[in-house]
């Protein structure tokens, strides 16, 4: 029986070790037969990009044509005659920045240093080349001696390929992977601006108007278009996970998911595979997370766990979501029960604009694999799509991120006493709680200090996640003019339901605090709020006024 290797994404290397390849090899047809030169396919993270390029690099290989000659026996591509004939038959160059993450941008300069002059060492059987001349051969030992200029280096994989031209006399096929790990390193870390010329540069001269290119795929989470890295490139095609070419090319489809199953005699996991891994769309295409799939093959007996969650770092994800706005908290509850949200989709992102928009947010959630487009419509241009939480492995990470923010933002112990005090009807020691959560966590939850409503907000979030096995919670979000209504229903009938009317009083405003509490209890007995909890069969009824003005926060009971 064939093993599972997880983490391996030399394709050689996988194939050549008796592991189970789900056959991705008509890739190298769809590449070939596509009309444009330079193809971007931004896909989430961990969903084959490294292990696709890596078997595009084997194939075209004009260096390892003898070895890697059996590689391709038995796959999809071998009944390809046309284009086996291309096997072996270009230079390569196979270039990633997967590992391109620095805290400054002074150690990201040397990283690219190190990264070109290690691509340089890996050809160096050009030092030998009569083709190359004397100052062709000392420029190339500069770049491995990490000598060379920023004009130089900015030039490096343009170079390159023209000395590889001059070599073989034949057009380069470049395979650059994960590109804009960078690009979000800079952004998390502060240099962004310096690191994008650097960047947009290298990779502007690798792919315009370069005629040493024969062929190119990029990959990387994002379509930083406006970024201007791609700018000017005429003939670059974007392919996301919007768009239908390549669309079953990264990631696993339902088909062969079913196919694994069967040769690892799991069939009857396949109802729980689906529920846990599925549920992406791409373009139509239902994809599977490979990355997840392949670890619970592997570690069948732990069973069901969020093995892409825990793969790697979330930070960008959660400052976004952590900063959002009431709108975005609203969706996020929406998401969490199950429900989808519509939104207009910009899939050219800018990274330095992310956090500037919500539009940007949700686009940024979906192109990374945190969120799926159950159904996309393109009305002139606009993507409208109606968005889903994917499965069970990322719901969890939604949720394990709003408890974290508590966890950070106050003791876990406090937050629960908190919610404990609540639900139990025991409003006054509630009250100390949260008048002391308010003032505590008004920079965590909002860092301008000028909306105290998003403290209350990310609140209700939490407790939407922490009471959901005793208690059910509805928020009533349609409610405008600074009002928001939250309506906890217990699943045991004989405890206390609790409805909240939240009211912010604009800091300018001449209204009182007090006056707003009155207000906000005769909306509760107005709205007949409490009508639902009756017919749920709730005796006990609190009925509790939460109003802010400024940093100032008054809780009463009716």
């Amino acid at each position: 029986m064939k093993t599972i290797q997880i983490g391996t994404s030399d394709f050689k290397k996988l194939i050549e070790g008796n592991n189970y390849f789900v056959d991705k090899s008509l890739l190298i047809k769809e590449f070939i037969e596509n009309g444009a030169d330079i193809i971007l396919t931004p896909r989430p993270r961990r969903f084959g990009k490294t292990l696709n390029l890596s078997m595009l690099k084997y194939f075209f290989d004009i260096r390892t044509k003898e070895e890697t000659k059996n590689l391709f026996k038995g796959l999809k591509i071998e009944k390809e005659k046309e284009i086996m004939k291309l096997r072996g038959e270009y230079p390569v160059i196979f270039i990633t920045f997967k590992n391109e993450k620095y805290i400054s941008y002074e150690d990201f300069k040397d990283g690219i240093e190190f990264l070109l002059s290690s691509l340089y060492k890996e050809h160096d059987y050009l030092l030998q080349s009569d083709k190359l001349s004397e100052i062709d051969k000392k420029e190339y030992i500069e770049m491995i001696e990490r000598r060379a200029s920023i004009a130089s280096l900015c030039n490096g994989i343009s170079s390159l390929m023209g000395y590889m031209n001059k070599h073989y006399g034949r057009k380069v096929m470049l395979f650059i992977d994960e590109y804009d790990v960078p690009i979000q390193e800079g952004y998390l870390r502060g240099y962004y601006n310096e690191m994008i010329v650097l960047i947009r540069n290298l990779l502007t001269a690798a792919l315009k108007d370069n005629p040493y290119v024969e062929k190119s795929l990029i990959t990387g989470i994002l379509r930083v278009a406006k970024e201007s890295i791609f700018s000017g490139l005429n003939n670059l095609e974007v392919n996301t996970v919007l768009r239908y070419n390549f669309n079953d090319k990264f990631g696993f489809t339902e088909k062969e998911v079913e196919e694994l199953a069967n040769y690892y005699n799991v069939v009857e996991d396949m109802k729980n595979i689906k529920k846990w891994y599925n549920g992406y769309v791409f373009a139509g295409e239902v994809m599977y997370n490979p990355w997840s799939v392949l670890n619970y093959l592997k570690n069948i007996r732990e069973g069901f766990m969020p093995y892409w969650i825990n793969s790697s770092s979330n930070d960008l994800i959660k400052r976004l979501l952590l900063k959002g706005d009431k709108e975005i908290k609203l969706d996020l509850e929406y998401l969490i029960e199950g429900k989808s949200i519509n939104k207009v989709i910009d899939d050219t992102i800018v990274m330095a604009e992310v956090e500037d928009s919500n539009q940007n947010i949700w686009s940024f959630l979906l192109l990374s694999g945190y969120l799926k487009a159950v159904k996309t419509e393109n009305i002139e241009g606009i993507l409208n799509c109606e968005l889903k939480i994917p499965n069970k492995e990322v719901l969890i990470f939604y949720k394990n991120l709003i408890v974290k923010w508590f966890q950070e933002a106050m003791t876990n112990q406090k937050y629960e006493e908190m919610l404990s005090n609540l639900v139990t009807g025991d409003i006054e020691n509630f009250g100390y709680a949260f008048q002391e959560f308010v003032i505590n966590n008004l920079s965590y939850f909002d860092i301008s200090g000028k909306e105290p409503e998003k403290v209350y907000h990310a609140f209700v979030l939490g407790m939407f996640v922490s009471i959901s096995n005793t208690h059910k919670v509805k928020s009533n979000k349609e409610s405008g003019f600074g009002r928001y209504d939250v309506m906890i229903i217990p699943k045991d009938i004989s405890k206390p339901g609790i409805i909240i009317e939240f009211k912010k009083i604009n800091i300018l405003s001449k209204e009182t605090i007090e006056q707003g509490k009155v207000e906000a209890l005769k909306q509760i007995d107005n709205m007949k709020y409490g009508e639902e909890l009756i017919n749920c069969g709730v005796k006990d009824i609190i009925k509790l006024a939460i109003v802010f003005k400024g940093k100032e926060v008054m809780i009463s009971e009716s």
